[in-house]
Parts: structure tokens; sequence; C-alpha cells
């Protein structure tokens, strides 16, 4: 008799042939449930998770390593094996990579009366595995890198293991997030050089001009702010408008007049946007600090760069990589609308309305969680299932 939750203990099964299936399936159920559990911490229906997390430590800890590493993991794990040309990881790997991932998840209840030591090792065995072993696969297999600039990633990868414990310390939160924030804002930036180019070629015909001196100084320019929290106001400043301006520059080569004409690409567009704006952001905060800017720089990025952008990108890759043709549905755009709605509720309406800020929370929050329990509900089935083209992954 076959078990109803067989698949999740078969290692052939395949939700575990590749990264994406399992991690873009954590990815959607954070998505769903992460939101909610702050509103209701934020309302005072559930207590803040106790042990070495205090509240807002534990919301910003979960959404850039619980859901967005759910994310980035999925998308390296099928992305790395690729760009290099091997089978990647798979199996059993994967089992153990997303019973670390949970355990994370819940180690404020599982260990809240546990020495620190422990608190914080168990806040990084998943990404401290996935890390080296992103690492391993992109160093080992240099030499066959199809993507010269994943160089780095050698270097992003173990900075989060650095941004990860910084941000677990309440004495260096900030320094943490600003971290975290600039790591994420480098994976970015690197996804989206290589996709827009794809999405536009394959969708309007027309090749984006890519320059490699404004790519690159793109890209050191975005690795030095990694480390604003540490540098001079002016100097960190100076680099965000100069980033943010280089940025611009290439948001115009990139022709969005045509990327606009579809939600499916020009919603990317607009996450690409918001990145340049956010930076805009950072640098207003340090040079003349409005009292309204407040966390602005932090959700500008997380709902208008990882909100807008992250939906789409799944959907495409969940088409995609189970062999089928990439085409959004009605479900899908609706998807990306909703989120639009919680990125005006988060980030604009507060700004007009003040008194209402915890209802344009619980509004941003239910459209996240909206937004992701579509996904799962549409493309759950597509992850349990095997590729339709006949491939294996």
């Amino acid at each position: 008799m076959t078990r109803p939750f067989g698949f999740l203990v078969d290692s052939t099964h395949p939700l575990w042939l590749v990264g994406f299936r399992p991690f873009f399936l954590l990815a959607c159920l954070a998505g769903i449930v992460l939101p909610l559990v702050w509103v209701a911490i934020i309302g005072g229906v559930l207590p803040p998770p106790p042990g070495l997390l205090t509240a807002i430590q534990w919301h910003a800890h979960e959404m850039f390593y619980g859901f967005g590493w759910a994310v980035l993991g999925g998308f390296l794990l099928t992305s790395t094996k690729n760009w290099v040309g091997v089978r990647g990881y798979h199996g059993a790997v994967l089992h153990v990579l997303t019973v670390a991932w949970i355990v994370e998840r819940a180690a404020p209840w599982l260990f809240a009366g546990a020495p620190r030591l422990v608190q914080v090792l168990a806040h990084n065995v998943f990404l401290g595995a996935l890390c080296a072993m992103l690492t391993w696969t992109l160093a080992r297999h240099r030499r066959t890198d199809t993507y010269r600039d994943n160089i780095f990633f050698l270097v992003v990868l173990p900075a989060f293991l650095v941004a990860n414990n910084v941000m677990l310390d309440p004495r260096s939160f900030a320094l943490g997030v600003s971290m975290t924030l600039g790591l994420f804002r480098m994976a970015f930036l690197i996804m989206l050089e290589r996709t827009l180019a794809q999405f536009m070629r394959n969708t309007f015909k027309v090749a984006l001009l890519r320059n490699p001196v404004l790519d690159t100084a793109i890209k050191l320019l975005a690795l030095s702010l990694v480390f604003a929290q540490v540098l001079p106001a002016g100097l960190t400043s100076g680099l965000a408008l100069t980033l943010s301006a280089a940025l611009l520059v290439r948001f115009v080569m990139w022709k969005p007049w045509l990327a606009l004409r579809r939600l499916d690409i020009g919603i990317m567009y607009l996450g690409y946007l918001a990145l340049a704006v956010q930076l805009i952001f950072v640098a207003l905060d340090l040079l003349v600090p409005p009292a309204w800017i407040g966390t602005l720089t932090v959700h500008v990025f997380t709902f208008g760069v990882m909100g807008l952008i992250i939906p789409a990108m799944l959907i495409r890759i969940m088409h995609g990589h189970t062999g089928r043709k990439v085409v959004f549905g009605r479900a899908d755009h609706a998807v990306l609308v909703v989120m639009m709605l919680g990125f005006f509720a988060r980030i604009i309406s507060p700004q007009l309305y003040p008194a209402g800020y915890i209802y344009w929370l619980t509004l941003a929050a239910l459209c996240w969680c909206f937004c992701f329990a579509t996904l799962l509900w549409r493309y759950g089935p597509f992850l349990l299932r095997p590729r339709i083209d006949g491939q294996e992954h």
C-alpha cells in the first residue's frame, strides 16, 4: 500500500531530483506562514519567539534567511549545476538540507533553553552546509564555468555566513541587516543581468546592450556596499548614489518601454527600478535623515525587489525546468498584480495615512500570503511530478 506522504522519504521521488523543487516548495510555505505570524506578533495575538532572537530580529532573519534563502538556495542549487555542467546535488543530500532548513526555522522553540552557542549553531546548520556546497561546486569546476563573474559568488556565499551571525547578535543587528541586504542585492544584480537579456531576446527578439565595463563597475560598487554600515557616511552615500545612477543608465539602455508592455517581464523591470530607488533612500537616510524614511530602506528592497521579482522568477523556473512552455495564465497575472498591491500597501499607503499603519501592514501581509498560496496551489503539483518532456531533471 502506497503511503500518502511516502515521497518525503523516497530520495528517488521527483521532488528530490533538483534543488529548486523542495526549496521553492518551502519558499511558498514560508511566504504563506511568516507574514501572518509576524502580523499576529505585532498585533499581540501571538507571543514573540522565545530564545536567542527578539521579535524584530526573528522577523528580519526569517524573511531573509528563511524565505529569502529558500528561494536563493533553490535557484543556486539549480543554476550552478548548469553553469559548470555537472549533475548537481539531489536525492539524500536535498533531504538533509531540507531537514536543516526546517530545524533552523524551528530553532527558537526547539532550543529556547539551550546555551547560546547551541542556539547559534542551530541557526547556521542549513546556511553553512548549503553555502559550503555551492562554493565547492563553483570553485572545483571553475574551469568549466560559463560565467566568469561567478567569482563574485565565491565572495558572496561565505559572506552570507558572516552576515547571518552578525545579525543574530542584538548589538550588531543593524550591521547584519545591512550586510544581508547588500549580499542579496549582489545576488539579484547578477541574476538580473543574465535573465533579463534572455527573457527580452525570447519575447521581443531584441538584444539588450551589455557593456562589460559598466556591468563590472555595478557589481564592484554593489560589493562595496555590503559593508555600508562600517564605511564613513559620506562615502556610503556617494557609493549608493553612484550605483543607483549606473543602474538607471543601464535601465534606460535595456529597453524598458518594450518590457513594460508585458506584465510578466515588466514587473521584473519594476523590481530592478526599486533596487535603484532603494539606494537613493540609503543615501538620503545618511545625508539628510528625514523622519519618514524609517525602515523604508529595508522594505523598498524586500517588497519592491524581492516581492516583485521572486514570484515572476518562480513561475518561469517552475514552468521551464519541469519541461513546460513558459506561459503566464490569469492566476499568474493575479499573483503579480496582488503583489504590486502589497507593495503599495506596505510602502506608499503608510506615507499617505500613517494612522492606519497596522491595517496597511496587515493588508500587505495578506497580499504576500495570497501570492505564495496561489503559487503553491498552482505549482506544487509541478514540483511533485516528473518533467513532462521526458528528461530526468
